[in-house]
């Protein structure tokens, strides 16, 4: 009688708490399917706006006028924008993961040497503004866009060097997660003051932060000088706003959310990013006499003017070659970085990365069993699906 008396409250409970799994799962495929409504739903908005703007504009045939349309440059800075934060959100998500539990403490250095380095940031933007502006009295308009629209190209071709960006990406958080165990270690000796560790930690936020900030400030200056400081504030709030929804989902709501599906896309976008810049920056080249300038006489009707006005694409020689060029750099070192670099490994929050150069892991054989965790960066391994 006993036992059955137990029995139902036993059932009961078993059959609430798959109820209460079932009303869980169910919130969070709602979730899924309201975000990719809501994400189809602005790219269809944003596309529209594009082919709009496309058809109804016209070319710029002052050389000296930016040719890119305010709109596209708002969306090009916001692009690269968010990437960048991405990237932050990707670092500072790792460096934090495993601070838990007594540990969570430590989580509030990191977060204020990154909040400091959004400031330096900040200020570097400006110093570099006052470098620029001083800049204009000395040399001319056209000899100046085309250096500031070069050292954006560079920026961007960096970026978007896959191979490159890999190794260097990857190398970069290993030391960071080193850096990380290393200052945790070292917490528990006597000999180490707190003051000293919460200042590593803070540094780890900073830099973590900051490499990322001036990246962006030096991709920037080009289109500061042609646009003017309304489209650069617009561009880049928007891409702050984007960036903040994303660290709030990672660090406030602890979402998995698809980072190599984000990195991917805002990548592609990138490269369309890239295809432009170089456009533009070979016409402004030729604007400054710095290379000469050979006309396609088959493409100027072929071309409509809007075309130059949004995509920097100009029946000229040296313009589409030099976006060629472009293509099969970015398209090259994407192959190249997944023929010569080891399978990625992740770490807690599934951040996408590539092992270092010098990672154990990355030089053992393929049948050789792997171990489920980095010796040398801390890393877990993840499998490919």
């Amino acid at each position: 009688m006993n036992d059955s008396i137990w029995v139902w409250p036993r059932r009961a409970s078993i059959a609430r708490s798959a109820y209460l799994e079932r009303t869980a799962s169910h919130k969070v495929i709602c979730m899924r399917n309201l975000f990719r409504i809501f994400l189809l739903l602005g790219a269809l908005a944003v596309t529209g706006v594009l082919v709009w703007q496309g058809v109804t504009a016209g070319g710029n045939p002052d050389p000296t006028a930016p040719n890119t349309s305010p709109a596209a440059a708002l969306l090009n800075i916001a692009v690269l924008v968010f990437r960048e934060g991405l990237e932050c959100i990707l670092v500072l998500s790792a460096i934090t993961a495993s601070m838990t539990g007594n540990k969570q403490t430590h989580r509030r250095p990191v977060i204020a040497g990154a909040g400091i380095a959004f400031i330096a940031t900040i200020i570097t933007w400006f110093i570099a503004v006052g470098i620029v502006s001083n800049l204009t009295g000395s040399v001319s308009a056209l000899n100046l866009q085309a250096a500031t629209g070069l050292l954006a190209v560079i920026v961007l071709l960096v970026i978007m060097n896959w191979f490159f960006h890999k190794i260097y990406w990857g190398g970069w958080m290993s030391m960071h997660n080193r850096r990380k165990k290393a200052l945790l270690t070292s917490a528990s000796d006597p000999e180490i003051s707190k003051v000293s560790l919460l200042w590593g930690l803070g540094l780890l936020g900073f830099t973590s932060l900051y490499r990322e900030g001036f990246e962006v400030v030096l991709f920037l200056q080009s289109y500061y000088l042609r646009m003017g400081g309304k489209a650069v504030l617009g561009g880049a709030l928007l891409g702050l706003f984007f960036t903040g929804i994303v660290a709030v989902l990672t660090f406030v709501a602890h979402r998995r959310l698809p980072y190599r599906k984000m990195l991917i896309l805002t990548g592609v976008m990138l490269g369309v990013v890239l295809l432009v810049m170089v456009g533009e920056q070979a016409q402004e080249m030729q604007s400054a006499h710095w290379i000469h300038t050979t006309p396609i006489e088959r493409l100027a009707n072929v071309i409509p003017t809007w075309m130059g006005l949004w995509f920097s694409v100009f029946p000229t020689v040296e313009t589409l070659t030099a976006q060629l060029l472009a293509a099969i750099v970015v398209v090259g070192s994407y192959f190249l970085a997944r023929g010569k670099t080891a399978p990625p490994c992740q770490d807690e929050p599934s951040v996408i990365l590539g092992h270092a150069t010098d990672c154990p892991m990355a030089t053992m054989d393929l049948g050789q069993e792997k171990p489920n965790q980095c010796p040398q960066c801390g890393m877990k391994l993840v499998k490919k699906s």
